[in-house]
This record gives structure tokens, C-alpha cells and sequence, in this order.
């Protein structure tokens, strides 16, 4: 399934209603295994494993996409941006996908990314940001999805530097829809998670560690 079908879905599945917002929160590998999940090709296996089995000092959401499968995680929620614009997650890849253009259509998929929607009504004018580990665009880049320009890709991990290694990233989401969107928003409502490999059509491992919404003050 193409990607302009897997982004269709997963803003649509944020239609329903939402909780209240949430100032700051926080998720560990456990919990987001227990998010919603989201079948688009097949399904990606993810699996709680332990910390030694993670190589980290925490256990880990092990996702391993194989025979072209693409699935993911989703949570639906309010997220207050004015009091806890900074996400911050721990990932780690253990392979690229090899030849893939990925500002074309049929390159569109990544060892690990993850989402964040802005729900807007109709659907169509809901907008996300996608923060991926490329195989091959320079960190930092960013660009319009290849099927849709509501969808915006942000490198901020790329190649082989510190593949196979944990790492940390923060991103302030607000001031990201910002400027990706011109959007100046309060308030997002959802997040997700996805490894998948149905246009590569080859294989890859990936870690998810916890995730947090944090004040700018926390930095």
C-alpha cells in the first residue's frame, strides 16, 4: 500500500474524540506497544524485549519489518504544545534500505519514524510532521511528502553515522509546525510510530526507547 494510503489512514483515524490535553507526558516502550495499532501492508512485528536484549539501560519496543509489511502505532490525544512543546525519544536502527529515492513515491519508506498530526476538518486539511531516519537525505533536510505536501519530512537522522547505537533526539514540535506549516498551533492531536518496508521490499530492525513531551524550561 502506497504511502498517500497509509497517511489518509492514519489522519483519519484521528477523527475521533480526544481526552483531555495533557501538560506533559511521558511513555515507556510498554505503553506504546499497547497504543493502537494501524495495519497498512501486512503487519510489522514489534515486541517488547529486555534491556540486555536492547543494548540499553531500559527495555526497548523491537520493531522488525520483513516481506513488505507496514504498520505502526497510534496514539490519539490532546498534547499541549504551549506547556510542553519538546518531544524527546530514544531509537536505535540496525539497517538501511539500500537504492531508495525517498522524495519519490516509491520510495517512501523508512527504518523508523515518528508522526505527529495536526487534526484538521475536513481530513484534507489535517497536516503532520514526520520525523524519520533516512537512508540518504542529509540531517536536517526537510521535504514535502512525494504524494502529499500536507505531510512534511524531517531528516533527523541519516546514513550510517551511529547506526547500530542509541540515540536522543528533541525536536520542538511547535515551533516546527511553525515553520514547516505556518501553523502556530497549541495543541496537536496524536502520535505514532512506524517501521515499515513495503515499497523497499527489503528488511530492517529498529528500536523505540521512551518517548516525552517536555517544557522548553526542562531543556
Amino acid at each position: 500500500m502506497r504511502i498517500a494510503v497509509k497517511l489518509l489512514i492514519l489522519v483519519l483515524a484521528c477523527a475521533t474524540p480526544l481526552g483531555p490535553a495533557a501538560v506533559s507526558m511521558a511513555f515507556d516502550p510498554a505503553e506504546i506497544a499497547d497504543w493502537d495499532e494501524r495495519r497498512f501492508e501486512g503487519e510489522t512485528s514489534y515486541e517488547i524485549v529486555s534491556p540486555d536484549a536492547a543494548g540499553a539501560e531500559h527495555a526497548a519496543l523491537r520493531a522488525d519489518c520483513r516481506d513488505g509489511t507496514a504498520s505502526g502505532r497510534l496514539l490519539e490525544r490532546e498534547f499541549d504544545l504551549a506547556a510542553a512543546p519538546i518531544l524527546e525519544w530514544r531509537w536505535r536502527v540496525e539497517a538501511l534500505y539500500d537504492g531508495l529515492d525517498e522524495r519519490s513515491k516509491a520510495g517512501d519508506d523508512y527504518p523508523a519514524r515518528v508522526y505527529v498530526v495536526a487534526r484538521r476538518w475536513p481530513a484534507f486539511r489535517s497536516r503532520a510532521i514526520n520525523y524519520v531516519w533516512s537512508g540518504h537525505q542529509p540531517v536536517g533536510s526537510t521535504w514535502p511528502n512525494a504524494f502529499s505536501e500536507a505531510f512534511v519530512m524531517v531528516a533527523v537522522r541519516s546514513g550510517h553515522e551511529r547506526l547500530g547505537e542509541w540515540v536522543t533526539e528533541r525536536r520542538d514540535v511547535r515551533a516546527d509546525f511553525l515553520r514547516l506549516h505556518d501553523l502556530d498551533l497549541d495543541t496537536v492531536d496524536a502520535l505514532a510510530i512506524m517501521t515499515d518496508c513495503d515499497n523497499a521490499g527489503q528488511s530492517t530492525t529498529a528500536f523505540y526507547g521512551p518517548i516525552r513531551w517536555r517544557s522548553v524550561e526542562a531543556e
